[in-house]
């Protein structure tokens, strides 16, 4: 018998259970399953309520407490009570998020976060994020009384490897199979795509509790193609919250506010903000405290917030290569777009008014459970297609610093690339793989994502070994790079796991970094790359100097070493044409002299064999 009485009775057809489709949020989660053929939330909390809470509470008996009772624990017990943990997925201790407004304490040292909370050892916000799953998973089991095993689980557009990771890890925590990651704003279109048989170019904007996304889609005959994707992993309704709180800890005279005061103001803080939705003013209390807010006041706070969004609206559109004219709809997706000042500046940037007839707190999870149901269904996997793309470029570092870029942004997903590299020094037996990520052409204005070394590659003449270096990015957005010596077979491989996140600032000023600079990388690129191509050249010269001297004619020598002073004076300069032009005229000195050592080498090879032997 099961805890609520009821007999599990298993479907025979369903092995693995129920599929469902998660919304892992930043303030409350869902999930949701197909139900006699259409997308429905599942309660996922006491009562009737679709929301869960994403809020988790440790006990000093070591009980964990998940939704909103946990929630209502938060102002008593603000440092053992965890929200927002979506925020601090795949990031450590150093990243700017650990240091905004909130009542945590953090355990010192490690690489990842980690929350020091009652009833024993510090907990990740991957273990958190796995409570948060659990407590979805057990609802959804009550609910079909059978097992709930396998599940689509949507993360941000412009989340990177480590927090995908993790959010794949806290689902494996839960006890849940995860069919796939899901992109938000996708899934947002595939719940209206499915519901209204629509077609054309949609703008989805997705603005959370803690995250920021906008997507530009393209919907044709049950193909959704992502055009562009953009956004901020750490803006949301939260800081709608944290600018209200601010205010409020002003006007009580708070510099150094304790924990359970932050806990409880930001509560009054969330509540007054979604009063504000309906009514244009509200009175917050605070203990004896109270004050009124104004909406426009409110509007007047976030303004600079809202704005940020339209940067990346408008780097989405142009990366798409979209007009706003051109939409045929925008999505509004999260509880934060129920923001009268959101709605507004939404319909202003497109030149329209949002579709929001689907209930944007939803959304996600119906078309969560869309894709979990096709994913699952035999009788309906050829229906849509999902076409996701990668948010930033990436590469591998090269000789002179120089970054080849194997994949390029806004490729859809999963996708693969392959390149093949040779070596630069003779009897070189080793291989440095450097992964990179970014859109810049050098190796230090991008970012590291990983480094291995493939050895065991035969000693040969420089430039003979060849290395074929293989990225592929599954469905999920996880990159896997592998490196293979082709003659030998010897192969190496890693999956990118990062240890920490992208900053706010290093997701918003890569791409901005590489409009800013394109001229001056590319001249760079060029200066660097002949750099590269005279050492080379220059080892070669100088080598068959000394292995072949006896073939030189009179007064060659000091031709060619004349010509190679030349390369090395014009290499400490920055004009990549002049570098260029005196590699041609060593090559061109060289000439006559290089077909008297090949004609040597090939007299040596023919020796003693007949013309019918070759």
């Amino acid at each position: 018998m099961s805890k609520n009485g009821y007999l599990q009775i298993h479907d025979p057809l369903k092995p693995k259970g129920h599929a469902v489709g998660i919304d892992l949020g930043t303030t409350n989660s869902l999930v949701a399953s197909v139900i006699q053929g259409k997308p429905r939330c599942i309660a996922a909390d006491e009562g009737e309520s679709n929301l869960l809470p994403s809020v988790v509470h440790y006990g000093k008996d070591g009980g964990v407490v998940v939704g909103a009772r946990a929630k209502t624990l938060a102002s008593e017990h603000p440092t053992d009570t965890i929200l927002s943990v979506k925020r601090f997925m795949g990031r450590s201790p150093e990243d700017a998020e650990t240091r905004k407004l909130g009542a945590y304490k953090f355990a010192s040292g490690g690489k990842v976060v980690r929350f020091d909370v009652a009833g024993g050892q510090p907990v990740t916000p991957i273990e958190v994020s796995g409570e948060i799953l659990r407590a979805l998973k057990r609802r959804a089991e009550s609910y079909f009384s059978g097992r709930v095993e396998q599940a689509v689980i949507t993360v941000p557009a412009y989340f990177d490897d480590a927090q995908r990771q993790a959010t794949k890890d806290a689902g494996r925590l839960a006890g849940l199979e995860v069919l796939r990651l899901l992109n938000e704003p996708t899934a947002a279109a595939l719940a209206y795509g499915l519901d209204k048989g629509s077609q054309g170019t949609y703008a989805v904007y997705d603005l959370g509790g803690g995250t920021f996304d906008v997507s530009i889609l393209k919907l044709v005959d049950g193909v959704f193609e992502v055009k562009s994707t953009g956004g901020d992993s750490a803006l949301g309704g939260d800081d709608f919250d944290r600018a209200i709180a601010q205010r409020v800890l002003e006007a009580l005279g708070q510099s150094s506010p304790s924990p359970s005061l932050v806990a409880e103001v930001l509560a009054a803080s969330r509540k007054a903000k979604e009063a504000l939705t309906d009514a244009p003013e509200v009175e917050l209390t605070v203990g004896s405290h109270r004050q009124t807010l104004k909406r426009s006041d409110f509007e007047e706070w976030i303004r600079p917030l809202i704005q940020k969004t339209g940067v990346v609206c408008r780097r989405a559109l142009k990366d798409a290569g979209v007009a706003a004219s051109e939409l045929d709809g925008v999505i509004l997706v999260g509880g934060a777009t129920r923001v009268p000042a959101v709605r507004r500046f939404v319909a202003e940037q497109f030149g329209r008014e949002p579709l929001s007839d689907i209930d944007p707190d939803q959304v996600v999870a119906l078309g969560a459970a869309v894709q979990a149901d096709l994913l699952t269904n035999v009788d309906r996997q050829d229906e849509v297609l999902l076409l996701d793309v990668i948010p930033l470029s990436l590469g591998l570092e090269t000789m002179g610093g120089l970054v080849e870029k194997l994949i390029q942004r806004n490729s859809t997903i999963p996708t693969a690339a392959a390149q093949v590299f040779t070596t630069f020094k003779d009897g070189q037996t080793g291989l440095d793989v450097h992964v990179l990520q970014g859109e810049r052409e050098l190796v230090e204005d991008c970012r590291s994502l990983a480094r291995f070394t493939l050895s065991g590659i035969p000693p040969l003449p420089a430039g003979m070994a060849r290395v074929e270096v293989r990225f592929q990015v599954d469905a999920d957005g996880i990159l896997a790079v592998t490196a293979k010596e082709q003659s030998t077979g010897t192969t190496q491989s890693i999956t990118v796991k990062p240890s920490h996140g992208l900053t706010d600032e290093e997701i918003e000023n890569m791409l901005l970094d590489s409009i800013d600079h394109a001229e001056d990388d590319v001249q760079v690129r060029q200066l660097r790359e002949q750099r590269v191509e005279s050492e080379r050249v220059l080892t070669e010269a100088q080598r068959q100097l000394g292995e072949h001297g006896e073939l030189l004619a009179e007064g060659e020598r000091a031709s060619i070493e004349a010509a190679m002073a030349k390369v090395r004076e014009v290499a400490q300069g920055n004009d990549h044409h002049a570098l260029k032009e005196a590699i041609h005229a060593l090559d061109e000195v060289c000439k006559p002299f290089v077909e008297r050592v090949m004609n040597q080498a090939l007299t040596k090879v023919v020796a003693g064999h007949s013309v019918e032997e070759f």
